[in-house]
């Protein structure tokens, strides 16, 4: 009995052993099959987002994704031709030979040129006398341009953006272009930026342009003095300044900005970057600067960067001729100081001894506020200590008939040149132009060797005008009143 219980004790041991091995060997095998299960639910997910990868089209980027990484800069083979191009108001003579084709003649030229296409950005459209209530011979220039840009749009694509227009501005030039076959699309940058459309250039062929200060108004041809510039047989500027219609083409049709904006829209072209190209047959480093922050795309170089870019390269002088100059937001509600440009003057002034000249306009629109400003910067004037920052005023004559004509007998250059850089752009100079409204310019670096750079030819505009029966010196005393003179002119 004895021996019995010790063998079911030993069967019991026995057993307990074998059940042991048992329960391993039921769980390696169930380990397996979960593996194996596990192992064939991947390769069909695999195998599924292959074939979506493959057969379905992906998502589109998210607007959080990071901006693609843009393309190295490349020089630009095309022999580019470069001109100033200029409109000079009825009855002002100068007493120089210092001279350029006018704006007029050019937009003819570029109409009649144009094979395939013509893309014109624009603040407002007043090119006859109608719009202006007006009855003068001078408005038949920009008559002639409306019809001839209205036989163009039957013939080839002819696309404007423009700002949208108030209930109060003229709209017959935007229906008589659109009847005429062109696309027109209106950008509410009011409801974008709080700001305006104020940009002014074409793209013809995608090959020529114009840039400058000359809005599509029959008086920026013989009632206004205008600069802008010209380039033609330049496919690849065109192409770069083309991104930027393109972004107003697309504002056209939106609610919203993008951000960032697609990889179509980036340049690798930029201050830091210029494109290398033969202007005239002389190398140049060039590029396109915008406003507000909202509209560069990625590589583009906002405007204000651009301008206190240019301010701080310069070595010798800068020289300034722009219509407006005002350190503050001019029309924001509560009013806001805005120094960037002004501080920028003065610290290349009195560090490094830059000669600083500004040509400031003086007509009826002028805003009184300006003169306490530019008073403030002409007192940074002392021989003995190398500070010569100085301000002339410029205004355009009228005659009793002239006069009549609204908004009309102004200097509405916008433009800095100095010893290195040709700056050429589309905004007045307060802080509401940078911030929130949308401008261009063209920035061109030359070889100072060259013959006849065009640094060197908006340098001589510029002396022409400052030494011109046109332009006084503004005292520095509280006792000059121009702003009165203006408001007189």
């Amino acid at each position: 009995m004895t021996t019995r219980m010790n063998s079911d004790v030993a069967y019991e041991k026995m057993s307990d052993v074998d059940l042991g091995r048992g329960d391993g060997l039921a769980k390696s095998q169930m380990y397996f099959r979960c593996l194996l299960l596990f192992t064939s639910l991947t390769t069909v997910l695999l195998a599924l987002l292959f074939l979506q990868a493959l057969f379905m089209p992906g998502l589109p980027p998210s607007s959080e994704s990071p901006s693609p990484r843009l393309s190295l800069p490349r020089s630009c083979s095309d022999q580019c031709k470069v001109s100033l191009v200029e409109s000079i108001p009825e009855g002002l003579k100068f007493n120089s030979s210092v001279t350029h084709p006018s704006i007029y003649d050019t937009w003819l030229k570029l109409i009649r040129e144009a094979r395939s296409s013509l893309d014109i950005a624009s603040f407002y459209w007043t090119m006859t006398n109608n719009d202006t209530k007006t009855d003068v011979p001078s408005a038949k220039p920009g008559e002639d341009v409306l019809q001839e840009l209205g036989k163009l749009s039957g013939t080839l694509a002819v696309r404007i953006a423009v700002n949208t227009p108030t209930a109060s501005q003229p709209q017959e030039n935007i229906q008589f272009l659109r009847n005429s076959g062109a696309e027109v699309r209106t950008v509410n940058m009011k409801a974008l930026t709080t700001g305006v459309l104020h940009t002014k250039f074409w793209v013809v062929d995608k090959k020529h342009i114009y840039i400058g200060s000359a809005n599509m108004d029959w008086r920026s041809l013989t009632q206004v003095k205008e600069l802008g510039a010209v380039v033609y047989d330049c496919g690849c500027l065109a192409e770069d300044l083309g991104k930027i219609f393109e972004a107003y083409w697309y504002l056209g049709q939106s609610k919203t900005i993008p951000s960032p904006w697609p990889s179509e829209y980036a340049t690798p072209y930029n201050k830091d970057s210029p494109m290398k190209v033969p202007l005239n047959g002389t190398d140049s480093r060039v590029y396109f600067s915008s406003s507000p922050p909202p509209l560069c795309a990625d590589g583009r170089t906002q405007d204000l960067q651009s301008i206190l870019s240019v301010i701080d390269d310069a070595q010798q002088f800068v020289y300034i001729a722009v219509m407006n100059y005002l350190p503050t937001m001019e029309f924001s509600h509560p009013k806001r100081y805005w120094a960037d440009i002004d501080t920028q003057l003065r610290r290349v002034a009195y560090e490094r001894k830059v000669r600083v000249r500004l040509l400031i306009s003086c007509w009826g629109s002028t805003s009184p506020i300006m003169f306490p400003f530019l008073r403030s910067l002409a007192s940074v004037q002392d021989t003995k200590r190398s500070l010569d920052i100085q301000v002339k005023i410029f205004t355009v004559p009228a005659t009793p008939k002239q006069k009549e004509i609204p908004y009309a007998r102004v200097n509405h250059n916008k433009y800095m040149v100095t010893d290195k850089v040709a700056y050429i752009g589309t905004s007045n100079w307060s802080g509401d132009y940078f911030v929130n409204t949308a401008g261009s310019a063209l920035v061109v670096n030359q070889s100072q060797s060259a013959d006849t750079t065009l640094q060197q030819q908006l340098q001589a505009v510029f002396e022409r005008d400052w030494d011109s029966a046109y332009s006084s010196l503004l005292s520095h005393h509280a006792d000059d009143h121009r702003e009165d003179i203006c408001h007189n002119v």
